[in-house]
């Protein structure tokens, strides 16, 4: 897990043509996104297509990946975030726990630009897998540069499911994806561009990475 730094990020939507800023506390993200064997580790499933411990774990839904943080959490005597009901329909998140959990979007964004105001925080071909370069095939974590801030594949590889709805209005429940992946092409591993999923939707390009609140726990005594 690697701490980072408050800030403000701009985030925008096309369909209504408004930007708006956010300010994002400090919290901690996974350096990489959850491979296949700590996603095994947790769980005990491997569902994605193509094996390999140090690849992204893959074909994870949003609700497998709210369950995994809550799986991992516990795992660690940590609260869990999320708060599930038994037919998985309706997710609440306790901010006041020091569990795992998604990043937000404005978090997300936060992290994969770590300070820089581009598209993207390096060359393309220096800090993601992409179509022009991936050989068709997701590639094991922590191949490429990070960022200034020691996160890596925060473009490329895997989309990244967040916490936010994508835009409730036109969509319903559909949650957000960040940072592009192996097969997509270049103008969509920018650190801006959002997609949308359901909530069920599993594909070979989609994973997860953890975030987790800075807590400020009291001293014993």
């Amino acid at each position: 897990m690697v701490t980072v730094p408050p800030g403000r990020v701009t985030l925008s939507d096309r369909r209504t043509q408004s930007s708006w800023p956010v300010d994002v506390a400090a919290f901690r993200m996974s350096a990489y996104p959850v491979t296949q064997s700590w996603y095994a580790q947790v769980t005990g499933q491997r569902p994605s297509s193509a094996q390999g411990d140090r690849f992204p774990v893959e074909g994870v839904s949003w609700w497998d990946a709210v369950r995994f943080c809550n799986a991992l959490s516990e795992r660690e005597g940590l609260k869990p975030a999320y708060q599930v009901d038994a037919d998985d329909e309706t997710a609440e998140w306790d901010t006041s726990a020091d569990g795992y959990r998604l990043p937000t979007e404005a978090e997300w964004e936060h992290a994969c630009r770590a300070g820089t105001t581009g598209p993207r925080y390096g060359p393309l071909d220096e800090i993601a897998w992409y179509r022009s370069n991936s050989d068709g095939r997701i590639h094991a974590v922590g191949g490429k540069q990070p960022n200034a801030w020691g996160l890596y594949d925060m473009l490329g590889n895997v989309w990244n499911w967040c916490w936010d709805v994508y835009d409730a209005e036109a969509y319903g429940t559909y949650r957000v994806l960040r940072g592009g992946g192996w097969a997509d092409e270049h103008w969509s591993c920018r650190a801006s561009v959002r997609r949308r999923g359901h909530p069920t939707f599993r594909i070979d390009d989609v994973g997860l990475r953890v975030a987790q609140s800075t807590v400020i726990r009291p001293k014993d005594g």
